[in-house]
């Protein structure tokens, strides 16, 4: 007997609520996922299943984003098709970040695709500390001072945060955390350095999908949870962009760092207790 499928759509919009905070959130989506099914002992999915809710949770999420930037997104993409024609002129501010944001992805696409299994390691243990630690670096590059803006984005800038972006294979490391973190250590401003990650998740969530697909038909049984975490990811996901960006432009990320410092010592007791 399958799966109740009640309690499936219930998982789902759990999973998904979850995959749309953490995404966007510097908290790690990845490893709020795989310490959503510990606890909760949703095991129920065989791998190739898991993976392809996972992507379709994610693609909510890049349906969030690109909503929530359209503007933004839509001018980058016209003025980066308009560099290409022959017109000998100097890139446009909006064309430089295009191409920038695309750059970006390359360290993490080449680290995902050769270094996978190495690091994507969902480990409770790992996760718990992944999260303390990064919270703790997080903490730190905050405190530092940082004015520049979205505009200052410089090929420097998009190698180094998109090199900080591949440590996100490990679930814990939260790969808006970890490009923030790096934005921050880059002198850019709290709400510059939340804007270009969140930018940054378009080509990468894109790729990954690509990269990853659907990798087993899906039961019919299971099409109304798909339908269900994906929604439920996207319209968290889209709160979760709206909510950090207004929070930072008033304070920091230190609430963040304690609840990432704060759930990874939980975890912890909890295994050290035997759970």
């Amino acid at each position: 007997m399958g799966p109740d499928p009640l309690m499936s759509v219930i998982e789902a919009i759990v999973l998904g609520i979850i995959q749309g905070l953490g995404e966007f959130l510097p908290i790690s989506s990845s490893g709020h996922l795989e310490l959503a099914r510990w606890f909760f002992g949703w095991d129920g999915l065989d791998e190739n299943l898991e993976q392809s809710f996972d992507v379709a949770v994610h693609l909510g999420t890049l349906v969030a984003v690109i909503i929530y930037f359209r503007h933004d997104l839509w001018a980058y993409l016209l003025a980066g098709l308009k560099s290409l024609t022959p017109a000998g002129r100097p890139l446009s501010t909006d064309a430089r970040i295009a191409w920038l944001l695309v750059v970006s992805t390359i360290p993490a696409a080449i680290t995902g695709v050769l270094l996978e299994d190495v690091l994507a390691a969902d480990r409770i243990w790992l996760i718990a500390v992944a999260l303390i630690v990064g919270g703790l670096v997080l903490w730190w590059a905050d405190r530092l001072p940082g004015s520049r803006t979205v505009d200052d984005f410089t090929l420097r800038d998009a190698l180094l945060i998109g090199g900080g972006q591949a440590l996100a294979l490990q679930p814990g490391v939260s790969r808006s955390g970890v490009t923030i973190t790096v934005g921050r250590v880059l002198r850019f401003g709290r709400a510059a350095a939340a804007r270009i990650a969140f930018l940054m998740s378009v080509p990468v969530i894109a790729g990954a999908g690509l990269y990853q697909g659907v990798s087993t038909e899906i039961p019919s049984d299971f099409v109304s949870p798909f339908l269900w975490g994906m929604i439920s990811a996207g319209v968290t996901g889209y709160l979760a962009i709206w909510g950090t960006l207004r929070l930072v432009q008033r304070w920091s990320f230190t609430p963040f760092v304690v609840y990432r410092v704060a759930l990874g010592t939980l975890v912890l007791l909890l295994l050290a207790a035997g759970y």
